[in-house]
C-alpha cells in the first residue's frame, strides 16, 4: 500500500499539480478560518436564507389571513343563527306554501295568517341547508345584510317595479302571486 495522504498519491501518479494542489488548500484553509470567524455562509447561501424566511413569512402571513376570515364568516354565521333563534315564528297549519330553493320546489304546511303574511312581503323564509325559517321582514333584512346567501324568499316590492308597472301593457291583466297551486 501506498502511504501518505491522497493529494500527495495523486501528485505522484501525475493526477493532480502542485498549482491544484496549493489552490486547494488555500480555499480550505479560507473555509476554516471563516468558520473561526463566524462568517460561516457565504452571501449565496446567506440569500438564500433571506429568501427561505421572506416566503415563509410570507406563507404565514397568507395563512393568518385565510384564517381570519374562516373566524369572520363563522362569527357572522353565528350571529345569524342567534338573529333566526330569537325571531322565527314556528305556527305550522294545514295550508301549503309552495317557494323555489335550489332549483327544487320546497313546500310548507303553515295557517294562513302566516302564509298570507310571507305572500305580503311581512314576513321572510331563511335558512341554510335543511334548517328553514320564517321570521319577520326586517329580521331577513338584517340577515341579507350580513350574509345575502342566508335568505330564501323574500316577497318585497320596489318602487321602481311599481313605475315599471305603470307602463306595462298587461297591467289591466293581474296575476295573482298567492295562487294555490
Amino acid at each position: 500500500m501506498a502511504k501518505g495522504s491522497l493529494q500527495d498519491q495523486l501528485k505522484q501518479a501525475g493526477l493532480a499539480s502542485q498549482k491544484q494542489y496549493t489552490r486547494a488548500k488555500k480555499a480550505k484553509d479560507m473555509r476554516e478560518r471563516q468558520i473561526r470567524k463566524g462568517q460561516a455562509g457565504t452571501d449565496e447561501t446567506q440569500q438564500a436564507i433571506a429568501r427561505a424566511e421572506a416566503e415563509k413569512r410570507e406563507k404565514d402571513r397568507l395563512l393568518n389571513a385565510e384564517r381570519q376570515r374562516e373566524a369572520e364568516a363563522r362569527a357572522v354565521a353565528a350571529q345569524i343563527r342567534q338573529l333566526i333563534a330569537m325571531n322565527r315564528i314556528s305556527e305550522r297549519g294545514e295550508t301549503e306554501f309552495r317557494y323555489e330553493h335550489d332549483g327544487r320546489i320546497r313546500t310548507l304546511m303553515l295557517d294562513a295568517t302566516v302564509r298570507q303574511a310571507l305572500v305580503d312581503g311581512r314576513l321572510a323564509i331563511v335558512g341554510r341547508d335543511e334548517i328553514i325559517e320564517i321570521v319577520p321582514e326586517r329580521v331577513a333584512g338584517k340577515i341579507a345584510e350580513r350574509d345575502a346567501s342566508w335568505v330564501i324568499l323574500r316577497n318585497t316590492r320596489d318602487a321602481d317595479a311599481a313605475i315599471a308597472d305603470e307602463d306595462d301593457p298587461y297591467a289591466a291583466y293581474e296575476v295573482p302571486d298567492d295562487l294555490m297551486w
